[in-house]
């Protein structure tokens, strides 16, 4: 499975953006997807997570209420809604296709390349 996120870009506090990533391959509906980011000098850090077939989700605290995470089997694309951005939300977003929904970064095989996302004050 190889993964290509994309949505990233400037916007002011406040705003929304909706991130993308797109799977290749027949099987994106077998995994459960997950967002990270990683801010500058950060280590990455776990923002949602969606089951395969998109009935469960779970969010990092932070993040919780704000962003919701979606699915289309048929486009084989996870998307990302982020919402009431914050300037501590600007990060690289990374996506990841994992066997089960975790928190955990090591449940997740197959890793996008990131998009940048940068929230001004």
């Amino acid at each position: 499975v190889q993964l290509q996120a994309s949505g990233g870009g400037l916007v002011q506090a406040g705003g929304s953006l909706r991130l993308s990533c797109a799977a290749s391959g027949r099987t994106f509906s077998m995994y459960a997807m997950g967002w990270f980011r990683q801010a500058p000098g950060k280590e990455r850090e776990f923002v949602g997570t969606i089951s395969a077939s998109g009935t469960i989700s779970d969010y990092s605290d932070s993040v919780k209420g704000r962003f919701t995470i979606s699915r289309d089997n048929a486009r084989n694309t996870v998307y990302l809604q982020m919402n009431s951005l914050k300037p501590e939300d600007t990060a690289v977003y990374i996506c990841a296709a994992g066997g089960i929904s975790s928190r955990r970064s090591t449940e997740y095989v197959y890793w996008g390349q990131g998009t940048l996302v940068t929230v001004s004050s």
